[in-house]
């Protein structure tokens, strides 16, 4: 991978994540297109780059962090879904991500739905605030996007509203969850599928001579390449974040579910004329 193929998938990276675009079917067509996508590095590169856009949502809502205990126990709750059902899941939800097929199929569907999601909605609530019990159902809803080209953000803003909570407070409760999700996806799928490393056997009971081993598959020039991929990606993460909201709360979901159809259909048409596409 070469600097300029960092510099374009932490872009699509930092562009996606919070939008409800689904940031898989992104990285699908960039990786896929500059000839990286089967490179063992890629995989690990465009799951590392999540932590630059994890970071952009810390900065943006610093003030947010030092709220009261309710605030993280929200988080935390929200959370939970997602982490049980992706443990108790994994090899299927392994198996799922590996078809090129079904995110696109998820692309367009979830495209269409956002069309309608306006006129579900069409008198934004003006609740800012999830309760606890509102909270975990988004953190259910939130569980929808385990089906790769499925939005996380689209699944779990939606969850927000249907709960009665302002598009602008779903759009920030789902960068606040995000967090969390991301940060334990990461950092699973950095251990067990790049470094190789068992959680239980190897990170728990300390397996040093293994760890290090691990590791050492990482040069400096690619923790250069790391490096520069979280800075990108955190800079643009915040620049969409601040677009979203603004662009949210005035027009809402419909560019978006037309834009989703389109990357969907552009990825049918693609595996259509035998292009070879590999999901990252």
């Amino acid at each position: 991978m070469t600097w300029w193929h960092a510099f374009v998938l932490a872009i699509v990276e930092g562009l996606t994540e919070f939008l409800p675009v689904s940031s898989t079917g992104h990285m699908i067509i960039a990786s896929s297109l500059m000839g990286i996508s089967k490179l063992e590095y890629t995989k690990m590169f465009t799951v590392n780059i999540q932590f630059g856009a994890i970071l952009s949502v810390l900065v943006l809502y610093w003030k947010r962090f030092f709220q009261s205990f309710a605030f993280y126990k929200k988080l935390l709750i929200a959370c939970i879904p997602a982490l049980l059902i992706g443990f108790l899941l994994s090899s299927i939800i392994d198996q799922m991500l590996e078809s090129v097929l079904t995110v696109a199929i998820s692309l367009v569907v979830g495209g269409v739905i956002l069309l309608f999601v306006d006129d579900w909605f069409k008198n934004d609530p003006t609740h800012s605030t999830p309760s606890t019990k509102q909270a975990f159902i988004i953190g259910l809803a939130q569980c929808i996007a385990m089906i790769p080209g499925v939005s996380r953000s689209a699944a779990s803003i939606i969850g927000g509203l249907a709960q009665g909570i302002s598009r602008k407070a779903s759009a920030e409760f789902s960068f606040f969850l995000a967090i969390p999700t991301m940060l334990a996806a990461a950092s699973y799928k950095f251990i067990t599928d790049f470094l190789h490393l068992d959680i239980k056997d190897d990170l728990l009971k300390f397996n040093r001579p293994k760890i290090e081993a691990a590791l050492s598959q990482l040069t400096v020039e690619d923790l250069k390449v790391l490096l520069f991929g979280n800075a990108v990606a955190f800079v643009v993460a915040m620049l969409a974040i601040k677009f979203f909201i603004g662009f949210l709360t005035k027009y809402g979901f419909k560019v978006f579910g037309y834009y989703r159809i389109i990357v969907g259909v552009l990825i049918l048409v693609l595996l259509a004329m035998g292009v070879k596409l590999e999901v990252v």
